[in-house]
């Protein structure tokens, strides 16, 4: 007979890898079939207690924030919903009572993944920063902000590399990234001013203070939440070498460039009329060779496509 033993929340366990190595090596000793899953926050989170080689005993699936199609099959989100209330499926009954939805993304969602999640699992010797500046990365999502302006929109900001730390812890909980500029070489990236994006638009919805119809009659904030929600997808599907960058040398920019180190491809979002190809686009595609061009949205890939393809299609 064939058993399944599935574990959630592993990285809460100290030194867990010892643990699950000794019990594996155990039953195959014993000949007992046992397969178990291990389920935790976030890689980098589990990583905390990975002190033990497990090479050759486990396989590891990714598991993000729920697409558009998987939102709209099991829940039937049409495509507007889910720009706004975004990949969250425990929340998909309160849409209809919004203060009750914020409610919950605020208080189940956010407040757990930072206090336990974060805080609880790693040293962060200014919690209140690290908080404050993912609700500015929310406010922010779709928007290009060097270290220094977020230095001086925050209190006791400290140095930027704490800053770029922190957004990394962030974006490893699920949270909000920050997407490095594409520049060819990788000192420069790490030097460039990032692009923030959530990585789920409720969070972003959550904390905005609109409503659904208020967001919708919005063309400039709606057309961040479409960007975010194009961010968010490719960031949450863009597994194994696939990147997630952006590109600007002003005045001329990209949304969002996706690279796997031998392919290209440079990705502009239209959420209002149509546009012939956006200068930026072909700017770059004049210095980088190879490129494949995209726009999403109105005169190009319909965003509802888009969405329903991981980021790696779009290099292929």
């Amino acid at each position: 007979m064939r058993f399944v033993l599935a574990i959630d929340e592993i990285q809460k366990v100290p030194r867990w890898s010892e643990v699950v190595r000794g019990l594996w090596d155990a039953d195959r000793a014993t000949g007992l079939d046992m397969h178990v899953v291990l389920l935790g926050s976030s890689p980098w989170l589990m990583q905390q207690g990975l002190t033990e080689s497990l090479a050759g005993r486990y396989e590891l699936i990714r598991m993000s924030h729920w697409s558009y199609p998987e939102m709209q099959e099991a829940l039937d989100y049409s495509l507007h919903e889910y720009l706004y209330f975004g990949g969250f499926p425990g929340s998909a009954s309160l849409i209809r009572e919004e203060r009750r939805w914020r409610d919950y993304v605020r208080g189940a969602l956010i407040h757990p993944k930072i206090e336990k999640d974060i805080l609880q699992m790693t040293r962060v010797d200014k919690p209140a920063l690290l908080k404050t500046l993912f609700e500015l990365g929310c406010a922010y999502s779709g928007q290009i902000i060097s270290y220094t302006k977020l230095q001086g929109q925050l209190q006791d900001a400290g140095n930027t590399v704490t800053l770029a730390h922190y957004l990394e812890l962030l974006s490893q909980a699920g949270l909000l990234a920050g997407l490095p500029k594409h520049a060819g070489q990788k000192h420069r990236q790490r030097a460039s001013s990032p692009k923030l994006n959530v990585l789920n638009t409720a969070l972003m919805s959550a904390l905005a203070g609109y409503t659904f119809a208020d967001a919708r009659n919005d063309r400039s904030h709606w057309g961040r939440l479409v960007e975010s929600s194009v961010g968010a997808h490719l960031c949450n599907t863009a597994f194994d070498d696939c990147e997630v960058q952006y590109w600007r040398e002003s005045p001329d920019e990209v949304d969002f460039v996706l690279t796997n180190s031998r392919k290209l491809a440079a990705i502009e979002v239209r959420s209002g009329v149509k546009f012939t190809t956006p200068k930026g686009l072909d700017i770059f595609a004049g210095k980088f060779n190879g490129t494949r061009l995209l726009i999403v949205g109105e005169g190009g890939i319909p965003l509802a496509e888009f969405l329903s393809y991981p980021a790696r299609y779009w290099l292929e």
